[in-house]
């Protein structure tokens, strides 16, 4: 039998210089370091410190570890007896989240991932997205995620449960867009941080953020805010949010709807409202213009506040809304050509129309023809109003459209606790509850507790309004009242919550010169634009 010749290959070797050599390798192996160090930057002090101290046993023995370790310890001591907020935000939140970062997601990351069914395999391997980063504030982790490439933020907001529980927590939100906002830029050096801020805070359309919630802020009750002398209308201080974070209710420019079941703390969401505008309506800044179609069993206790207060007269209320519509009309003619967004001053005010009930006018009063005339009127103020200053809160029990009509014309709108599942999406919009609105889950207890969406964001943000007590609005009502034109009315006592009484203070006819300005923030009127000239002012 004939056997086959074999065939002897050998491999072709080319002598290369040394040089040429060093050349190609110390390159690659100092962009394989760089890449290293800047993949483990934040553990790069961790082993330093322990190398540090490692040599300083071995050196010294263990009396010098003993010595720095209660030197640190006072000194971080002292700081949280004289700081403690800056101490926990420079210091104790930054080293928990490195501890959790590492105990609690990077120790059981790909076994988490894996069974809520977000790898993906391709060519053979297992693909799982990656830990950027973990965060750690008050109340929640913030883990920063990289999805792999054919995932989208869907796929998460699906396994947010899942997660959730994987890593020990009973909730998990998905944000898709970036926690963080850039900072307004002040100062000489506004122009260079400004172009750091756009590659820091640039978009990034695979990052997605998991808040994994270690305790729930908002299962106790929220005590109401300081009242501001000047209200911020791009910022009202109304509630907390699940984050421990304020939330600034943004009313410039805007109307609110706010829908509830009965008993869900429609109330308090009012109150936190009028209480962050109070400043304002002593000042004659902010003009409430208050309809109570319950008979005034809600907001009568504020009525010294009230501009126009009307509870039982169906057919003033439609005055009110008419009147509303003619100052809209002649504010369009003033600022026509000239600004796109009402600047409030004390001879335009701001004027906020607060309705407790909107279905109880548009659906259920039983004169057909009034009710078409109250429509037509909110019609005309929620879709040309908001940029005059001229802007409605209503509230409702019962989102749909058939009873609210006019649902679609509120750009702000919050879900405290509804009946049905799908109410979420009828007031929050498509897709609200899948995103984590789960207004229909709110416990009873949990009054004041909702969901929004925030600017930005389209994910709706969980909060608490603040609780205002019956005794501190009446109080509120005798400290802040609405200044009165012409005569000084009868002086009368409000009881307050200590037993004791306050005396309204009394204001005189406002003045109609503007060459005061208008009473708001600088960072609102630089926001708003210049402002026209009236005669007297000085350019």
């Amino acid at each position: 039998m004939a056997t086959r010749p074999w065939v002897n290959f050998k491999r072709l070797s080319v002598r290369v210089p040394w040089w040429i050599v060093m050349a190609i390798v110390i390159p690659v192996a100092a962009f394989r370091l760089a890449r290293f160090v800047v993949h483990h930057r934040r553990a790069i002090p961790g082993v330093t410190a322990v190398l540090l101290l490692l040599y300083a046993y071995l050196r010294f023995g263990w009396l010098p570890l003993v010595l720095v370790a209660l030197a640190v310890a006072g000194a971080v001591g002292l700081w949280a007896w004289r700081a403690m907020p800056s101490c926990r935000r420079f210091l104790l939140l930054p080293v928990l989240g490195r501890w959790r970062g590492f105990w609690v997601y990077r120790r059981q990351w790909a076994e988490s991932l894996s069974l809520s069914g977000l790898h993906k395999t391709f060519d053979g391997m297992v693909l799982l997205p990656r830990l950027v980063g973990v965060r750690c504030r008050e109340a929640t982790d913030e883990v920063t995620v990289r999805m792999l490439r054919g995932q989208n933020p869907e796929l998460f907001h699906k396994a947010a449960v899942n997660l959730a529980y994987s890593f020990g927590t009973r909730q998990c939100r998905v944000f898709s867009t970036r926690r963080e906002v850039a900072p307004v830029r002040l100062g000489r050096l506004a122009g260079a941080l400004r172009l750091v801020d756009r590659v820091r805070y640039r978009d990034r359309p695979r990052l997605v953020t998991l808040v994994f919630f270690r305790r729930d802020p908002l299962t106790e009750k929220v005590e109401p805010f300081e009242v501001p002398p000047v209200p911020d209308f791009t910022a009202l201080v109304v509630g907390l949010r699940e984050d421990a974070e304020r939330y600034a209710l943004r009313l410039l420019a805007t109307h609110v709807l706010v829908a509830g079941a009965t008993r869900a703390g429609k109330g308090s969401v009012i109150w936190s409202l009028i209480r962050a505008l109070a400043g304002g309506v002593a000042s004659g800044l902010v003009r409430l213009w208050v309809v109570d179609p319950k008979g005034g069993m809600e907001l009568a206790m504020g009525q010294p506040m009230f501009a126009r207060y009307e509870y039982d007269d169906f057919t003033a209320m439609a005055d009110l809304f008419d009147q509303a519509v003619s100052v809209m009309r002649k504010r369009q003619a003033a600022l026509r050509g000239l600004v796109r967004v009402h600047t409030p001053t004390l001879d335009e005010p701001l004027i906020v129309i607060v309705i407790d009930e909107i279905a109880a006018l548009t659906a259920y009063l039983q004169d057909g023809e009034l009710r078409s005339r109250i429509a037509q009127s909110l019609g005309l103020l929620l879709s040309q109003g908001a940029g005059l200053g001229v802007l409605v809160v209503a509230a409702t029990q019962d989102p749909r459209k058939e009873t609210v009509g006019l649902r679609d014309l509120f750009p702000t709108r919050i879900a405290l606790r509804l009946n049905e599942p799908n109410h979420a999406d009828l007031v929050l919009g498509d897709g609200a509850r899948d995103r984590g609105a789960l207004a229909d889950q709110i416990p009873v207890p949990l009054a004041g507790v909702g969901f929004v969406r925030l600017e930005g964001h389209p994910e709706p943000a969980r909060l608490r309004f603040s609780y205002v007590e019956d005794a501190l609005i009446r109080e509120m009502a005798a400290l802040y009242p609405a200044p009165v034109v012409g005569p000084f009315p009868a002086r009368v006592t409000v009881p307050t919550s200590t037993g004791g009484s306050v005396v309204p203070r009394q204001r005189p006819a406002r003045s109609t010169s503007l060459k005061d300005g208008p009473l708001l923030p600088s960072g609102l009127l630089d926001a708003l634009g210049p402002r026209q000239l009236t005669d007297g002012d000085q350019p």
